[in-house]
């Protein structure tokens, strides 16, 4: 990568070797292009992120339906940080891009600053909201000179990812920033 842009494409060694002043990462798995979540709305505006803080009064779960409803109610100023913790559990599922309109401002704002990318949403959802849907929507490939957008997933092969699902999630790229690393 050099900045927001991919630089070169190849085998780890082909590249390290063509580039040896280049900042090297390694995790274990396979690189992909990083995956789009359907559920944009639902996961960043209809369900509350909780606070580490406030695991006492409302877990440590997000929370959907109508109790996030009364949440958003009682506190409208809880929509953003809450959005902004909803960003990074997308993140930590490899998610670059996610789809569906989003109409509260302070979230469209959040998801606008977090680099998210904004992409169609399909005729038919893959079913119930999840961070994980299934099936997995994959971004294109990443290409030279194209956005520094990826996702590494701790498996062994795209059929292992399917199976296994985006929790398999170890980094996160947006714009060539990383956005997400597992411990």
């Amino acid at each position: 990568m050099d900045g927001g842009l991919v630089k070169a494409l190849g085998p780890y060694e082909d590249l390290a070797a063509a580039h040896p002043d280049a900042r090297v990462r390694r995790w274990p798995g396979i690189l992909t292009p990083g995956l789009l979540n359907p559920y944009g709305p639902e996961i960043l505006e209809h369900t509350y992120h909780p606070d580490p803080r406030e695991a006492d009064t409302y877990g440590t779960t997000p929370i959907g339906g109508e109790r996030a409803r009364e949440i958003f109610r009682a506190e409208p100023s809880r929509l953003g940080a809450s959005a902004r913790r909803g960003v990074q559990r997308l993140f930590a599922h490899g998610t670059v891009a996610i789809a569906g309109e989003l109409r509260a401002k302070p979230v469209l704002e959040v998801a606008q600053r977090s680099g998210l990318v904004f992409g169609g949403r399909p005729d038919r959802l893959p079913g119930p909201v999840s961070l994980s849907p299934k099936p997995l929507v994959l971004l294109p490939a990443l290409a030279v000179g194209g956005p520094a957008r990826f996702a590494v997933f701790d498996v062994a092969d795209r059929e292992e990812l399917v199976r296994r699902g985006a929790s398999t999630c170890v980094a996160t790229v947006i714009g060539g920033r990383l956005v997400y690393r597992g411990r």
